[in-house]
Formats: C-alpha cells, structure tokens, sequence
C-alpha cells in the first residue's frame, strides 16, 4: 500500500548544541564550526531538495539568526519554498521544566526572530530533544500553531539515550539534554490529536501532532542518523515496514549532511560518530531516501500534511 503523505524535516541545531548534549566546552569550536550549519548543511540540503523535486520543512532555532549570514539563508531557503518551523528561541534541552510563562516566552521570541528573518510567521513547531508537556503543548495551543511535531516513541533512541547520558553523568561531566517522560515510548506512531493533559495520548487537541516515524513493533526510529550510517538493506526493511502509513515524517538535523572534513573539531567528532561518515556518502543515501519516498508518496512540507490531514484525525 502506498503512502499517502511524505514530509522531509531538518532540524537546524548549530554544533554548539551537540556539544552541550556531550558535556563538551563550546570553546572547542572556532568561528566557522558555529555558522556550519547554516553556511554548509543548509545549502546542501537545499540542493539535494532541488535535485530530487522535493519541498522540505526546516525548523529554526532563534537565537541563531541574530547571526546575519545565518538569518541570510534562511532568508533564501525560505524564498526557494521550504516552509520553516520554530524549533524555539534558546533550545533549552530543559524547556519542559520551565514555568508556563518561559515556555511561552521561548515560543515567542523564536517565532519572532524566524519572522524578522523570512517574513513568515511560522504555524509548525518541534520541541527540543523532541520532548513535550502538558504546559509546552497549551503554549502552542495559545500561540495558534496548526501543528507540532515532537512526539519520538523511538524505544532504540530511547535506551541510547539513557544510556550515553548515564555515561556521561558517572564520568563526572553531565550532559545538559534530558531524558523525557517513559509514556512517550507508548505515544501513537501516527498522526493525531493529543489529550491536552497528556499529550502523549489521543484527545482532542487543537494542535494536530505529527510523529517522527518509527517502524511499527520495535518502534526503530527512521530519522537521518541511522538512516544515513545503517546498511542500505536495513534501511530500506524500515522503510518499507512504514509504507502503509498514513504520513512518513522523515526528521533529520544539519549534521547529517556534514562531516569531520568540514573542519568539525576532533573532540565533537569523537563523540559524534556519524561525523565520521562522508558527506558525499551521506548525501547519496538521503537522495536514494528521497526518491523512494517521491516514487511512493505525495511529497509536502509538514504545513501541507497538516492540513490534510486536520480533517480526518
């Protein structure tokens, strides 16, 4: 059975981030590793998109465009048709933990910058490390958003997690992400309307939420990390696995188009093996990706499948 929907994200965190995730000093990284993602991964992506025929969704944190090359692409991303989701002001790992008033303030000001940049407010938003409350989702319920997208009930990426940040905890350098509530890991791998009490469950919630694919059973998430670095064969029994659902979210992050050539410091690389792997490889693989899901579905930005999909879930 063919899908119906296909959207194609890239979460745009600068590698300050992945080193606050790996208890790394962000001292490690000269002036060109911070402005990377925007200089290098997103005009990769942009063509790779352009190749392939493809719309995509990038979600933008904030803080990042005060920087003016940053707010710049973005700026042409966004005029070659790619929509762009809030993906907060500050990417606090710990957003869920802030009070209501934080939460909305994050939202706010990420939604302003994402606007003084495109002229576009956005109507998407991801939560960072994906995680989600009752507080978080009335905050995007508040603001008016169409959709979020920050359910992952990936059991895998689940105990990966937990277990790098309990390696990093007993090294005596913690990582600054968090470990969401276990209930995610039961949370609908579908699109649909959350309980606003407990947005991991079904309800009727005005934000429509569309959940990061994973494979039915094991759950095994298809996001650009394994998609990129897992053996084709494997890859491709994921995808395959999820052909019947109604909307594939294929997330990915700007990393996964970049590589240790690219002048990544060694510290980060070391700690974020999929650096390892060539760009060129990578982009290879996430054109074949991008092709299966034009052959087999309707590829739309996740605004697009939002809409579509409001009326029927």
């Amino acid at each position: 059975m063919a899908l119906r929907l296909a959207s194609i994200s890239v979460d745009l965190d600068s590698l300050q981030h992945y080193c606050r995730i790996h208890s790394l000093p962000e001292s490690v990284l000269d002036s060109r590793a911070r402005g990377l993602v925007y200089a290098t991964a997103v005009p990769r992506f942009q063509e790779l998109l352009r190749a392939v025929g493809a719309p995509g969704t990038f979600f933008a944190i904030g803080e990042d465009l005060a920087d003016a090359g940053a707010a710049a692409a973005l700026k042409a991303a966004h005029a070659s048709g790619i929509e762009v989701g809030n993906h907060s002001f500050s990417h606090d790992y710990a957003l869920t933990r802030r009070a209501p008033d934080s939460m909305r303030e994050e939202l706010v000001r990420g939604e302003e910058a994402i606007f003084a940049a495109t002229g576009t407010r956005p109507v998407g938003f991801r939560a960072p490390g994906y995680t989600l409350n009752a507080a978080l989702y009335a905050a995007t319920a508040e603001r008016g958003y169409l959709y979020g997208s920050s359910t992952f009930p990936a059991l895998p990426y689940y105990g990966a997690k937990a277990a790098v940040m309990g390696a990093l905890a007993l090294a005596g350098r913690p990582s600054r992400s968090i470990l969401d509530n276990p209930r995610v890991l039961l949370a609908p791998r579908t699109p649909y309307r959350p309980d606003p009490a407990q947005p991991y469950r079904r309800g009727k919630g005005a934000v429509l939420e569309l959940p990061m694919t994973v494979t039915p059973g094991l759950r095994f998430p298809f996001i650009g990390t394994f998609a990129t670095t897992l053996p084709l064969p494997a890859v491709r029994a994921a995808w395959r696995a999820c052909r019947g659902d109604a909307l594939f979210n294929f997330e990915l992050h700007g990393v996964d188009v970049l590589d240790a050539a690219d002048g990544i410091p060694p510290e980060l690389v070391r700690q974020q093996r999929d650096l390892r792997v060539s760009s060129a490889r990578k982009l290879e693989r996430l054109a074949t990706i991008f092709r299966w899901l034009k052959e087999d579905a309707d590829v739309v930005t996740l605004r697009v499948s939002a809409e579509r999909l409001a009326q029927t879930v």
